[in-house]
């Protein structure tokens, strides 16, 4: 078997580290030298990067990252208050912070503003004063402090490169190990059964990113996984020879997995099991029970953290919408309205809506669901996903969270 490659560590599993800066301090420079490959276009011209540019890459000796090069803090008219708003928008998923400070010039007000950013959003940070062979000792620029977190560079020479790699390594380390998928929920040789639709809303010759990951981690607790269409679930059980310790199915599914299984056999989702690894799992139970609450006239937002082409009978935009109005039918009368974000493009201003279902959130950092989940907070919006959702209308919530409350029992 070939050797794992760099690039099947999913994003959301990376730390990402992002450069910031005013233009023409030589980020882009910068980040290639760290990287050790062309990722980003340099030019003598100012504002030469106009859209983030994300590049995974293996940070040793640390591991695998997203190194992430950002357009100038200091970018002006029309266009340039737009480069900079979505320059502000990379740090809801940066982990680490590198600003990039001409050594020739010195720390500036906008410099000394995005470190006031930094520290807001509690990101740790590192100052690289870029451009150090040009300093001229002596001058303001030249006899700058450099503190722990502070380091002089040169991407033209490679003046401490190494070392402004080995600052952020240390700065990466994180001080407690990620959460658990499922692993602590299982004991060695528990068998598991995983239950994957095969429909036109799955993809084509591949297991999406939640149930590759839930495998993976279930491989880690020696336990023992069975995965099987919904279709042919019930002929499955009956073959086993034992009962599994728990099923986790598609929230597609939910209501037949459900009936299905017997009563004694811990059931849950793909997407209440990310609402747990990611930390929210009470919240998004709470946020649940609102679909009760919705009247008429309400707007819901259902968010995605990634984008993909949309099927005709896509959960978020098509099956989630029909179910909700279906569940709330005699309290709204139907008229409920729903909008749409996917990818990076969740909304600033969250006050117009009555409730956000959230997808399970696999394919964003842990810093950026905590960003969405306190956007929502803050204008007191109750927030769910779509397992937590689906597990509600069908009845089978508290159901779906026994595995849970059993493990912290025990």
């Amino acid at each position: 078997m070939p050797p794992m490659s760099l690039s099947s560590t999913p994003s959301a599993n990376r730390t990402h580290i992002g450069f910031f800066g005013k233009r023409n301090t030589g980020k882009s420079s910068l980040v290639n030298a760290v990287t050790g490959q062309n990722v980003a276009i340099v030019s003598d011209i100012k504002g030469t990067t106009t859209d983030p540019v994300l590049r995974p890459m293996e940070l040793l000796p640390f591991g695998p990252v997203v190194m992430i090069d950002t357009a100038g803090i200091d970018d002006e008219g029309e266009l340039g208050t737009l480069r900079v708003k979505r320059t502000y928008r990379v740090l809801n998923k940066t982990d680490i912070a590198v600003l990039v400070v001409d050594a020739t010039e010195g720390m500036t007000a906008y410099d000394r503003a995005m470190i006031d950013r930094f520290r807001d959003k509690g990101i740790p940070y590192i100052v690289a004063y870029n451009k150090a062979d040009l300093a001229r000792p002596g001058s303001q620029a030249g006899s700058l402090p450099s503190g722990p977190d502070e380091i002089w560079v040169s991407a033209k020479t490679g003046m401490n490169i190494d070392a402004l790699k080995e600052l952020i390594a240390r700065r990466a380390r994180r001080d407690t190990p990620p959460r658990p998928i499922v692993s602590d929920l299982v004991s060695l040789l528990d068998l598991v059964v995983l239950v994957v639709p095969v429909d036109e809303g799955s993809p084509k010759g591949r297991l999406i990113l939640p149930q590759q990951q839930t495998i993976r981690d279930l491989l880690e607790a020696g336990a023992v996984s069975v995965v099987v269409k919904d279709t042919e679930l019930a002929g499955a059980l009956s073959s086993l020879g034992r009962k599994p310790r728990l099923v986790i199915t598609d929230s597609r599914v939910f209501s037949h997995v459900s009936a299905v299984l017997a009563e004694d056999v811990y059931l849950t989702s793909f997407s209440i099991l990310f609402a747990r690894h990611k930390g929210y799992l009470d919240r998004l139970a709470d946020g649940a029970f609102m679909l009760d609450r919705l009247s008429e006239g309400d707007t819901v937002l259902i968010a995605e953290g990634c984008t993909h082409h949309r099927q005709c009978n896509d959960i978020g935009t098509v099956k989630l919408p029909a179910w909700i109005k279906a569940y709330t039918a005699k309290k709204t009368r139907g008229n409920l309205s729903f909008e749409f974000a996917s990818g990076g493009d969740f909304p600033e201003d969250l006050s117009r809506y009555s409730l956000i279902v959230h997808c399970g959130g696999c394919m964003l950092t842990e810093r950026e669901v905590r960003y969405r989940q306190a956007c929502a907070k803050d204008h007191g919006v109750p927030i769910t996903n779509y397992g937590m959702a689906i597990a509600h209308m069908n009845g089978i919530l508290e159901r779906s969270l026994e595995v849970f409350r059993e493990s912290r029992s025990g």
